[in-house]
């Protein structure tokens, strides 16, 4: 399978790791907050036979530079220079937790380059989000913070049938700065005014065990995007791209393709 690997320098001369792997028609994907591209490790090659799936590391995780200011916008703005950079004018782009809200920008940026979208387990952003509640911020900023995700993300009978390392729980290598700054993006991501804008077809993917972006921000979403639909994965969590990926890969794969 081909794959290729490159430095992307962006405007402000941040210099961003880029990777590439498959063939066939451009695919972006965007991962989760405070990850790098490793986040699509075990789901990744789900799309690599029948597109040319691109990732970057967001600044401040894996090989990227780290920065002095970080949004969803910006993050967007990354993502364009990416492809920019690999020449690839139109592609589809596929973005799940903080990379569904970076993938919102991407789309509202260049409605004439994004061709479809999936958004999985995000939010819109702003007051008219449901956020996780402050049980789960509390829990999340404790001590045991790393079992509280591996229990946000999965359920214990798939994680029973598949033990850890998992490499969606954070960038360990990140430095206690760029995480602030990756939380702080996140937290003021606020797309809703914009998002009458996105013309690209949108499939909506959701948990409806979700406690990190509450289900119900899936049908507000859909709602919201003209030409939207959405699915839930009955039992699934924050990570239902992992869990249900043999029914969710291949959704997303069958909607892309249309």
């Amino acid at each position: 399978m081909f794959q290729y690997s490159q430095t992307t320098v962006t405007a402000d001369r941040t210099r961003l790791s880029v990777q590439l792997r498959g063939h066939g028609p451009a695919l972006l994907l965007l991962p989760g907050q405070a990850n790098d591209h490793r986040w699509w490790d075990r789901t990744r090659n789900d799309f690599a036979a029948e597109f040319t799936t691109v990732t970057f590391d967001y600044r401040g995780t894996g090989d990227s530079d780290e920065s002095d200011s970080y949004s969803t916008p910006l993050f967007a703005e990354d993502a364009l220079a990416v492809m920019d950079s690999l020449a690839i004018e139109n592609f589809h782009v596929y973005g799940t937790s903080m990379g569904g809200r970076t993938a919102q920008w991407v789309a509202i940026s260049a409605p004439d380059r994004v061709q479809r979208l999936v958004l999985g387990c995000t939010t819109p952003g702003g007051e008219h989000a449901v956020e996780r509640s402050d049980d789960v911020r509390k829990v999340l900023a404790g001590p045991d913070r790393e079992a509280a995700l591996e229990e946000m993300m999965y359920t214990p009978s798939w994680r029973a049938e598949h033990p850890g390392p998992y490499k969606t729980l954070g960038d360990a290598r990140m430095s206690a700065r760029a995480r602030h700054g990756h939380l702080a993006a996140s937290n003021k991501h606020d797309a809703w005014d914009r998002l009458t804008e996105i013309i690209a077809p949108t499939l909506v993917l959701h948990g409806s065990d979700d406690q990190f972006a509450p289900v119900v921000n899936a049908q507000l979403l859909a709602d919201r995007i003209p030409d939207a639909r959405a699915h839930v994965f009955d039992g699934a969590r924050h990570g239902y791209f992992d869990e249900c990926r043999d029914e969710a890969s291949p959704m997303a794969t069958e909607f892309l393709k249309a």
